[in-house]
């Protein structure tokens, strides 16, 4: 998967907002399989107009957590934002993953500008699902 540096790059050099689009098309085609078992009510964003799962977790590696994010979806588009939200949130720290402000990216990509008030929604709705489960993994560790 490309970095969100890569992905801030290539939108950079790309004028026209159909080239845009064909590119998160690309990125949605590089996401990693979604395992089948996870394609459950549970995982299933709400707010979305296409059909969205998303499956987080915390993965320790070397005595450091660290976020992980599976996502899924049935439109082109919506897998190529995926892209984006893993580009932006996976591998980082739970706490990092809390402070991230995903508007200044949506804002540097001109996607605010560009997506349907649908996509806008459903991506809105993928990042508070992203927020809400790195709020309860937090308060989990705070428990533990």
């Amino acid at each position: 998967m490309p970095t969100l540096a890569d992905i801030t790059s290539d939108f950079a050099v790309l004028d026209d907002w159909e080239d845009r689009y064909r590119y998160l098309i690309e990125l949605g085609r590089a996401l990693p399989p979604f395992p089948e078992a996870l394609r459950t009510d549970a995982n299933k964003v709400r707010g979305c107009a296409s059909q969205v799962w998303l499956a987080t977790s915390a993965r320790t590696t070397d005595g450091t957590s660290t976020f992980s994010i599976l996502a899924d979806s049935d439109a082109h588009i919506v897998r190529g934002l995926i892209a984006i939200l893993l580009a932006i949130y996976d591998s980082h720290s739970i706490d990092e993953v809390l402070q991230i402000d995903p508007d200044a990216v949506f804002s540097e990509l001109g996607l605010k500008e560009h997506l349907t008030p649908q996509r806008s929604n459903g991506l809105a709705s993928m990042v508070a699902r992203v927020r809400a489960d790195a709020a309860m993994m937090r308060a989990q560790n705070a428990g533990a």
